[in-house]
């Protein structure tokens, strides 16, 4: 995974306005294939009808603009008809496709192959439904992924996201649209910075910034680490984000050795310049080092080996960009035994970053 850097943001961002007109800085505006009459704001989203031609609205996609990001929120109001193409991406050497199969609940990904999703309800007729959100991704060596809500993995670790190859290229570009029935879009984003899953780049730079680029980034940072304790006795798989800081999950679920990175805490102690147009930001991250031994003193003493590493590695490796991005304060807290029955170790090491964030991208 490679969360998106700081200077990667959606390069165009809709919220059901005119795709002709969008609103705010660095947002750029898409250019039509269709009638125009045939599309209009309806309530909070643009409708587009099969009046005449329908739209498909398009961004142009440079040579080297290869990873590419497709987001559009959408329900049907009247199916369009079977293999209507709804999104495109094509970056000069692939082209994939979301395609509708001619009903109300799911969608197909096509690219050299071609897959189906699961029921996704896109007539929004159950109770308590809402309109559904598809992203679509394409990396420069021809791997497609349609993300549906913007899950990853479903509730039993399964893979949640559609994947293909991409076909071979046909007309470099970033469209989306229908020429048959009649779909409400509600949010549209694009970039072409990357082709970023929901873990990498979300739709609010906010969450980007405070979950994404803060603490999974370094979740990140310390699974790639070479440092001896990091990569033999914790691994991969004991290094996580602390969604879930239960004793049954540090305990029972992630066997120790174990560390959980949480971005506790997010200020802005003043706005720097006019306006707010760019902020200095403080992100509180607490990392939890859980070791368990039958001789405390071992559990102990393995807990503050690892947080030794995980210290060295984020000091050498984050928070290195002077004046946007850097570690500015640390405090540790070492955990001793007080009952006699205690085998658990939590170390715990607080680092505090301060960021200079840009505000102005985040207008729709």
């Amino acid at each position: 995974m490679t969360v998106a850097s700081n200077s990667h943001f959606w390069t165009a961002r809709l919220a059901g306005n005119d795709p002709l007109s969008p609103v705010g800085e660095q947002n750029n505006a898409w250019v039509l294939t269709g009638t125009s009459g045939d599309g209009v704001v309806n309530g909070d989203a643009w409708r587009i009808t099969n009046g005449v031609s329908g739209q498909k609205w398009k961004q142009t996609v440079l040579n080297d603009e290869n990873d590419l990001t497709i987001i559009a929120g959408l329900q049907y109001i009247a199916a369009p008809s079977n293999d209507e193409v709804l999104m495109v991406l094509d970056n000069g050497s692939h082209k994939v496709e979301v395609r509708s199969d001619g009903g109300l609940q799911k969608v197909k990904l096509v690219g050299a192959t071609t897959v189906t999703s699961p029921e996704l309800d896109l007539s929004v007729a159950d109770d308590d439904s809402v309109p559904c959100l598809l992203r679509l991704t394409l990396a420069n060596d021809g791997t497609a992924r349609l993300y549906m809500r913007e899950i990853v993995e479903d509730d039993d670790a399964n893979q949640h996201y559609l994947q293909v190859v991409g076909a071979s290229s046909s007309a470099q570009k970033a469209e989306w649209g229908n020429s048959t029935g009649t779909i409400d879009w509600f949010t549209v984003y694009y970039t072409s910075h990357g082709a970023y899953s929901p873990d990498e780049l979300d739709m609010s730079d906010w969450v980007t910034d405070t979950l994404l680029r803060t603490g999974f980034n370094i979740v990140d940072t310390l699974r790639a680490s070479k440092r001896f304790l990091l990569k033999t006795h914790v691994g991969v798989g004991g290094i996580v984000y602390g969604f879930d800081l239960s004793s049954n999950s540090m305990i029972n679920r992630i066997q120790p050795p174990a560390v959980h990175v949480v971005t506790q805490r997010v200020d802005s102690p003043e706005f720097l310049t006019l306006s707010g147009t760019r902020t200095d930001q403080r992100y509180e991250v607490t990392i939890y080092v859980t070791t368990r031994g039958t001789d405390y003193r071992n559990a102990y003493r393995l807990g503050m080996s690892i947080m030794g590493e995980v210290f060295d590695e984020l000091y050498s490796l984050t928070g290195r960009q002077d004046g946007v991005d850097s570690i500015i304060a640390y405090d540790t807290r070492l955990d001793s035994k007080v009952d006699d029955d205690e085998v658990v170790c939590v170390h715990t090491l607080n680092l505090t970053y301060m960021k200079k964030v840009r505000m102005f991208l985040r207008e729709v």
